[in-house]
Formats: structure tokens, C-alpha cells, sequence
């Protein structure tokens, strides 16, 4: 399958919300028609499933909390469904799949594609001689050529750089923002009694990171939603050189663990690990795909790998990489400012 040019479409300041995603959905409608159209979890699953009576209550509870939670990325929403010319029911299903695919009886799943969790890989790194969060974007075949880059411009100036699946809130993947926060993230699968119908869905909890003006900012918005199912989030702050890993789970529960420097280890034995250890190195175990049960490096016939993105503390550099990451080829590389009057490209 042929790397498609990953585009970016600079967006914003807009007069409110409805209007921002308006114009993403008017940008993107044919990626955004094309992926809906290619999407088998969508079409066997999730419609089906919105038609019966027993989705009735689920829907009501979480299209209601994540409107009242979030109104202003529920208006963007509104605005990508106007934009593309998709239904917004599709938008909805789409940026909720997580929160609702659970509740599908499995008699009426078992015949349909399988929801595979999006499992992306990371290596988090801070020491003396290196500081790096390296991931592999890994999603179900359909996104496969449907994702963009958004460069978000809000009212007071704040911008971000999101990459995105179409048709979904900035970002369900990674990105950075003008304060110098970076994430990534990564599935938790959960086990079904873990799973709280209706509650706050990851896009959007991942959205509301995109503004987080630190790395405690952003802890503190994803402790204060109530959600449905847990994710990981890999915080990034280029001024303070930290990365933060942030479970969550239902029912607020949540773990924040730092990733610590040489000096909180075996001080010689990992700063002399980390001293024939390059960042090409990291690159190469993201593309490896020798165990071709699980490889790290994905290509189907269900997951594939999309991009890797590598996020450099010291360069203050987001790039982007086409392909196996073996081979290094940057298709984008953005500089991450240390604040918000920071260099901005």
C-alpha cells in the first residue's frame, strides 16, 4: 500500500468552534467520505448497533455527558459532520468506537471485523546524553491514507499541531502545542466489567490536552473526566526536559509516573546502556518485524503502522517519519517552542 503525502491544513483564529471544524470538515470531506466509506468496524458494527433499541439509553447517556462536558468540541464536531457532508451520527460513532463497542452484544460482533486495539508502541527516554519519546502510530487498516495534520490557531493565540484520523477531533494520536507540551498515546485495553457506559470519551479528553498550558495542566484535565474506558498518555515538556506517563482507568482512577533520569537508576550501568545507544537505535526496534506474529512494525492485514513520530527534548523537534523507521525518511519536522511566545516555525 503507497505512503500518501501526509498534508497540513492551518486553521483558525475562527469565530467559534462550530466554525473550526466546519472548515476541517470542508477541507477533508473527501478523506473524510473515503475513510467512513472504507471503515468495516463503522459500517458492521457501530451502525448496526445505533439502530436497535439497546443502544438507545448508551447513546443518549454519552452523546449527553460529552455535549455538557465538553460543548465547545461537541460544536467542532457539528461543524466537521456540516463540512464534509457525513452524517453526525457517523462523526459520533466514529470519535466514540471505544466507548460503545464494548456494549455490542457478541452475538452481533462475532461475524463483523474485529475492533484490534490501536496497540502503538513508544520508547520514552531521559538522561544525561538523551532525551526522546519515539511511537509508532498503529490503527486499523481503514485509516490507512485518511489522516492529516491540523494547525489549530485559537482566539487568544495559542496554536497546536495535531495529527489526525479523519473525520476525528484533533488529536487521537499525537501532537504539540505553543506552552511546549507534546503527547503521544496508547490503548489500555480494558476488561469488560471495567467499562462505564456513557462516560467521557478519549478523543475528546485528548482534545482538551491539545490546550493544557503544562504537564500538570494536562494531568489535571485528564483526572477531572469521568471516562468510559482507560488510555495512557506519554506527557512531553521541552521547558522543564520531563515526560510523564499517565494511566487512567474508569471510575477516576489514574497513575502518573515519571520518567526518571540516570540518577535515579543504577547510575553507571545506565548511563553506560545509554551511551552506545542512539536514537537510530530506538528507530530501528520501532521498525523491527521479526516476530511476525506481533511485529512492532505493522503492515496488516488488519493494524498497520501509519508514522512514527519522534518528539527530541533537547532539539525541541517533532518529526514525523514515513514509513519503516529504519530507514528514516522525514516527510515533516516541527520545532516545539519552550512557551507560548516561543519560535513558531
Amino acid at each position: 500500500m503507497g505512503m500518501e503525502k501526509l498534508e497540513m491544513f492551518q486553521v483558525g483564529p475562527c469565530k467559534d468552534a462550530y466554525e473550526f471544524g466546519l472548515l476541517i470538515g470542508q477541507r477533508f470531506s473527501q478523506l473524510i467520505r473515503s475513510r467512513v466509506a472504507r471503515d468495516l468496524i463503522l459500517q458492521n458494527q457501530l451502525r448496526p448497533f445505533a439502530q436497535t433499541p439497546l443502544s438507545q439509553s448508551l447513546l443518549k447517556a454519552l452523546f449527553d455527558n460529552n455535549r455538557r462536558k465538553f460543548p465547545t468540541y461537541w460544536d467542532e464536531l457539528l461543524g466537521t459532520a456540516a463540512g464534509s457532508g457525513v452524517p453526525l451520527l457517523d462523526i459520533l460513532l466514529i470519535n466514540l468506537r471505544k466507548e460503545i463497542l464494548a456494549f455490542i452484544p457478541k452475538e452481533e460482533a462475532k461475524n463483523s471485523e474485529v475492533d484490534t486495539s490501536d496497540d502503538c508502541s513508544d520508547v520514552l527516554v531521559v538522561g544525561e546524553s538523551m532525551a526522546i519519546a519515539a511511537h509508532n502510530e498503529d490503527a486499523n487498516v481503514a485509516l490507512v491514507g485518511h489522516t492529516y495534520l491540523i494547525k489549530g490557531i485559537l482566539p487568544d493565540g495559542v496554536f497546536f499541531i495535531a495529527y489526525t484520523y479523519a473525520g476525528e477531533l484533533p488529536s487521537g494520536a499525537f501532537g504539540f502545542n505553543s506552552h511546549g507540551l507534546a503527547f503521544t498515546l496508547n490503548a489500555v485495553p480494558p476488561a469488560e466489567d471495567e467499562i462505564v457506559a456513557g462516560g467521557i470519551g478519549r478523543n475528546f479528553i485528548s482534545r482538551d490536552i491539545l490546550e493544557a498550558k503544562s504537564i500538570d495542566d494536562a494531568i489535571n484535565r485528564i483526572n477531572s473526566s469521568e471516562v468510559s474506558v482507560g488510555h495512557s498518555y506519554n506527557l512531553i515538556e521541552t521547558s522543564t526536559r520531563r515526560i510523564f506517563n499517565v494511566e487512567t482507568a474508569s471510575r477516576k482512577r489514574i497513575s502518573v509516573h515519571e520518567v526518571e533520569d540516570e540518577n535515579s537508576m543504577s547510575r553507571q550501568k545506565r548511563a553506560g546502556v545509554l551511551k552506545k545507544i542512539s536514537k537510530e537505535d530506538f528507530l530501528s526496534l520501532l521498525g523491527d518485524m521479526d516476530d511476525k506474529k506481533y511485529p512492532i512494525y505493522m503492515t496488516g492485514p488488519l493494524l498497520h503502522t501509519l508514522c512514527t513520530a519522534v518528539i527530541d527534548l533537547d532539539e525541541q523537534t517533532l518529526s514525523i517519519i514515513a514509513g519503516n523507521p529504519k530507514r528514516g525518511d522525514v516527510s515533516h519536522v516541527f520545532s516545539i517552542p519552550k512557551s507560548l511566545h516561543g519560535h513558531q516555525m
